[in-house]
């Protein structure tokens, strides 16, 4: 039985279109390693619309009030609730993502953190007026910063767009969002859904490949481009924007210590981290692949964990069983595969270490014991469901490992002990630390790294001011 194939289209200026030259790029299901829908392969032309579409909607945007704002980004809410089980579908079918974590994990904190930022709309803060000056009056103005140019990741293509759009809409922004290649489907659905509330040009989407994404950047009308993904594309995306001086916002890699000591409830740390460390397959910038457990514990830890993930299951969308599915494309279980492969030879696989099936790209959670602080496993991100395990000797050695790496986006610590925690809290130089929990996010709360992690918050009241720029105004009070 073959699969009909379906045609997705850019959205620009209030319409879908088809890339002006015709190019496609095939899109395929990674359950079934099918092809189920072809995208745009967007050039020049189709960036240039939608930036010129993006550039002539802007004004107005800029210029209604806030709570004007706000009620479209309420509706938009409203109607990702209304349209759930369709977002739900084209999720899973982008990503093969298990149907009902993405119902209950996804869909809620997406509608909650358009709302937030819907109040955040109302609520832009500033130095109060004064005199600082005899005989003038100083006022600070926070202004959006224009048209933004986003690049959204494959890991949570839904999600991902709602922390870039959101914001960015929220502040009086326009916006061109590129979804990644193998993960359109749902974004272009949110092109369909936006379409029905904003005026045309004020949410654009353009489908196509890393040099659709590079163009963007490099367009003279965006005054900011802001990108989630490796710290390879966050430096050629930085690198390009420096040229116009653009304003940047990334969001890159990730290597989250877990640092384990000797008094933690072990059961709940094993629980906590396993969850933590296999949701999505691992596909998560802040998940919890990096253990660096207690010596004193280490056997027991590693045994347990070992336990958790054998009896953790990979599988199809619609089993309810299943904590995650399917690595997102070939070249994803490529990578995963090959870090296992190239293991040294004092490391121990403890479970998993291989791939599931001969369909889809599913890969066996995955414990690896026995290494070194400078094994490439440790060091590198490996983006799937693979958790490493190193024994540490006391707080200082457990601190020399855990910031021992060039990333710095997310960390935890799991202890009894308040002073620990908070003397680990303070020196573990990650831009998150979770205590005796790992990955909870809120939408009132920052998120973002340090180091080759990347610069600027999503989330909260700081990723909204990354969205605006500030102006000084100052007036004289003679006649």
């Amino acid at each position: 039985m073959t699969t009909e194939v379906r045609r997705l289209r850019n959205y620009i200026n209030g319409e879908f279109r088809d890339a002006a030259d015709g190019r496609t790029i095939d899109v395929v299901n990674p359950v079934t390693e099918e092809v189920y829908a072809t995208s745009p392969l967007s050039g020049q032309a189709d960036v240039d619309a939608a930036m010129e579409a993006a550039a002539a909607a802007f004004p107005a945007w800029r210029d209604i009030t806030p709570a004007e704002r706000q009620r479209a980004l309420l509706k938009i809410a409203d109607a990702f609730e209304e349209r759930a089980e369709d977002l739900i579908a084209a999720e899973s079918e982008n990503t093969g993502k298990p149907l009902g974590l993405t119902r209950t994990e996804e869909i809620p904190p997406m509608v909650d953190q358009i709302r937030f930022f819907a109040g955040a709309a109302r609520m832009l803060e500033g130095r109060s007026a004064g005199e600082y000056m005899e005989g003038l009056t100083s006022i600070v103005r926070r202004e959006p910063v224009g048209v933004c140019a986003q690049v959204a990741p494959w890991n949570y293509p839904m999600m991902m767009a709602v922390w870039k759009f959101a914001p960015a809409l929220a502040a009086g922004n326009t916006v061109v969002i590129k979804p990644s290649d193998t993960t359109p489907a749902s974004t272009v659905l949110i092109a369909e859904i936006i379409g029905q509330i904003l005026p045309k040009g004020v949410f654009n989407v353009l489908c196509g490949d890393r040099d659709t994404g590079r163009a963007m950047v490099e367009h003279p009308v965006p005054a900011m481009a802001s990108i989630t993904g490796s710290v390879r594309a966050g430096v050629q995306v930085a690198g390009s924007a420096a040229k116009d001086v653009k304003r940047v916002h990334l969001e890159l890699g990730g290597k989250a210590p877990v640092v384990v000591f000797e008094d933690a409830d072990i059961a709940k740390a094993v629980a906590g981290i396993s969850e933590a460390g296999y949701f999505n397959a691992g596909q998560d910038c802040t998940a919890a692949t990096r253990v660096l457990v207690h010596e004193s514990v280490h056997d027991e830890f590693v045994s347990a964990l070992a336990k958790a993930a054998s009896d953790t299951k990979t599988g199809l969308p619609d089993d309810e069983d299943v904590l995650y599915g399917p690595l997102n494309n070939a070249n994803q279980l490529a990578q995963v595969s090959g870090f296992i492969e190239r293991l040294p030879a004092h490391a121990r696989v403890e479970a998993g270490g291989h791939r599931v099936g001969d369909k889809g790209y599913f890969y066996a959670p995955t414990v690896v014991s026995g290494l070194k602080q400078d094994d490439e496993i440790v060091q590198r991100e490996v983006f799937g469901p693979v958790i490493t395990v190193q024994p540490f000797t006391d707080e200082a050695q457990a601190l020399e490992y855990a910031n021992g790496v060039e990333y710095a986006l997310a960390s935890s610590v799991w202890t009894k002990d308040h002073a620990r925690a908070m003397r680990m809290s303070r020196s573990l130089d990650f831009g998150c630390v979770w205590i005796n929990t790992h990955i909870p996010l809120v939408a009132e709360m920052p998120h973002g790294g340090f180091k080759k992690s990347g610069y600027g918050k999503d989330l909260s009241a700081y990723g909204f001011e990354d969205y605006t720029r500030i102006k000084h105004v100052m007036t004289s009070l003679e006649d």
